[in-house]
């Protein structure tokens, strides 16, 4: 099943404000199934990227430290309405993801 990734753009501080929402579990490897007792596997994103009209302005390498679903924010100075923005992610059993949305005024 694919994981849900949303993005959202507003204006903040005279800037454009990007955030990003992973549907994603981000398990360490150093937790235990109540139910079982057996570890659970590490499952955690690893790579995420922003794109500003097709150009890379953020790469952002992550480990397990981060929580789960986790909410990225980016503002970027040079964006305008219309500009487009994609953000994506890979993790460490090969699952990725991305969204892309249009800058609104």
């Amino acid at each position: 099943m694919p994981r849900e990734t949303k993005l959202r753009t507003r204006t903040q501080e005279g800037l454009i404000e990007v955030l990003a929402l992973i549907s994603h579990p981000m398990e360490t490897g150093m937790r235990k199934d109540k139910a079982t007792g057996k570890i659970i596997a590490a499952h955690f994103v690893t790579e995420m990227t922003l794109e500003h009209n097709d150009q890379i302005v953020a790469e952002v390498s992550t480990g397990m430290a981060v929580s789960e679903n986790p909410l990225m924010g980016f503002r970027l100075k040079q964006a305008k309405a219309g500009d487009k923005v994609k953000f994506s992610w890979k993790d460490n059993m090969g699952e990725s993801g991305q969204a892309e949305a249009v800058v609104e005024p």
